[in-house]
């Protein structure tokens, strides 16, 4: 989609902090982060919510996810993350393409996240 602005991160038509990529995701830091080390995990295909992602991507992506942490954990001295996904507008979804925010998180950091 021509004017998706993940698509066109994806495309490395709009730079981005990238922290892992592969063939079918890609890993970058929120440029509005929640949290520091706040990054978006993104399939590297269009989809708009987890209803049309393809599932037999999931274990790819479980996987990717945890791979990108472990990189978080060590750069952010992070003790534990959370791990957050919108659908919809209503639900908070801003990006009409799925991703997925982790959000690095230490000991005693006293960040409130609210689940908006």
């Amino acid at each position: 989609m021509d004017d998706c602005i993940f698509c066109n991160i994806v495309k490395g038509e709009i730079p981005s902090d990238k922290i892992l990529e592969n063939e079918n995701f890609l890993a970058f830091l929120d440029i509005h982060p929640e949290v520091e080390g706040h990054t978006l995990v993104v399939p590297k295909e269009h989809f708009e919510t987890i209803l049309d992602f393809d599932s037999s991507l999931s274990k790819e992506l479980i996987d990717f996810i945890k791979e990108v942490y472990e990189i978080l954990k060590k750069k952010f001295n992070s003790t534990g993350f959370n791990l957050v996904q919108n659908n919809f507008k209503s639900a908070g979804q801003i990006v009409d393409h799925i991703h997925f925010h982790i959000l690095p998180r230490r000991d005693n950091d006293s960040r409130v996240l609210s689940l908006k």
